[in-house]
């Protein structure tokens, strides 16, 4: 959806709006006012209409864009492959490289996996014009049928990222070779709703107790911050802002070493620190600080996840005949513990990287109690009792 946007280095509002399956950004030299939003909302109609009558001029509108060039590509392109309809083997590899370029690292190889070793194999050299329907709904029956490595079969979830992919691939196709896109009034599989399970403040409290001394701050910070575990594996000592007090999510790093930007824009965000956050991330300086990463194994390297689950954080778990989860609710748990403890719900958002509080309310609408306050300063009271008033950990 178009919407008009503010860079956070400049102040100054852009454009943002798909044209030719490509997603546009136009910066402008306006300030962020209502007056210039309403402005910007009129260019903003005017171009969506042109573009829906097919007449949008993208050089007149923008002439000194640098995206031209790349439009007048794609044109070119069109009118080149009009007559020449492409199988779904070579399509894929077309619309693939032509859509990457605002992913992430991660999800860019995860839909190149799909397409190689699932949408490809299985439509082979079918013309794209020639999938119907029916071959579409043998393509989500193939896909439900899948194993995993344990025998059970994926999740409805997982199949429901392919079949967004082929929805995406079709839906192009028909744009580009102009017929109707056999993904029509096909369903996506029903994915049961989100089962969160947060730790309670005496489990967290247990947790933090017994966990080994050279992962206490580390689980500490997930716990009190719902960083994503890329996001705080990825945290280097120049985002901590010990002055201001605020923890700056801007990498990510995953098992494979790469170092990626966050899942989406509003996971670009800075997080404040609770007082047993600062507390741990003073003593962590002491020990990694000559390190570019806050967290690391014992030869200076960012945290192992794989690494992570398996040799410290289930053998934990089972120690303490706690339910068997998987990290990620570290990041729930805090979730409903800003909730449980009154912070303004918008707040509790952005410290999580939410675009908004939709999924908050959808995934932990039973912990929301009556919401007052959005600076933190209850969940503080409350980080700071699952530490019995001592922030203090011997080593």
């Amino acid at each position: 959806m178009a919407s008009i946007n503010v860079r956070k280095d400049t102040g100054k509002l852009y454009l943002d709006f798909r044209f030719r399956n490509q997603r546009c950004r136009e910066q402008t030299k306006l300030a962020d006012t209502v007056a210039n939003r309403k402005k910007l909302q009129k260019v903003l109609d005017r171009i969506e209409a042109e573009i829906t009558l097919g007449c949008f001029d993208y050089a007149a509108t923008f002439p000194d864009s640098k995206a031209i060039e790349k439009i007048k590509r794609i044109d070119s392109e069109l009118a080149s492959n009009r007559k020449k309809i492409p199988n779904m083997d070579e399509f894929c590899d077309t619309w693939y490289e032509g859509v990457t370029v605002d992913w992430s690292a991660g999800y860019q190889r995860s839909v190149k996996n799909i397409i190689e070793k699932r949408i490809k194999p299985f439509f082979n050299d079918s013309p794209v014009n020639q999938i119907d329907k029916q071959k579409v709904l043998e393509f989500r029956k193939f896909v439900s049928g899948i194993k995993r490595k344990d025998g059970k079969t994926i999740s409805a979830h997982h199949v429901n990222r392919h079949l967004k992919i082929i929805r995406m691939i079709l839906n192009e196709a028909a744009d580009r070779y102009e017929f109707l896109t056999a993904f029509r009034n096909i369903k996506l599989m029903k994915v049961p709703k989100t089962d969160v399970k947060p730790f309670t403040l005496d489990e967290i409290s247990m947790l933090l107790d017994c966990v080994r001394d050279d992962y206490h701050e580390y689980l500490l910070v997930r716990f009190f911050t719902g960083m994503r575990s890329a996001e705080i594996d990825g945290l280097k000592w120049k985002y901590v802002d010990f002055d201001k007090q605020i923890i700056k999510v801007r990498e990510t790093h995953n098992d494979r070493g790469v170092v990626g930007y966050t899942k989406n824009d509003a996971s670009q965000r800075d997080i404040k620190m609770s007082e047993p956050v600062l507390k741990a991330l003073l003593d962590m300086k002491k020990r990694t600080g000559h390190h570019p990463y806050v967290f690391t194994n014992y030869v200076g390297k960012p945290i192992n996840q794989s690494n992570f689950r398996n040799r410290v954080w289930y053998p934990l778990l089972a120690y303490l005949g706690l339910e068997k989860r998987v990290p990620y609710n570290t990041r729930h748990s805090c979730a409903t513990l800003w909730l449980a403890s009154g912070e303004n719900p918008t707040w509790i958002a952005y410290q999580l990287g939410h675009a908004n509080t939709e999924m908050l309310f959808r995934v932990y609408t039973r912990y929301v109690p009556n919401l007052t306050r959005n600076d933190g300063s209850e969940a503080n009271k409350m980080f700071a009792g699952v530490l019995g008033g001592n922030n203090a950990h011997s080593h």
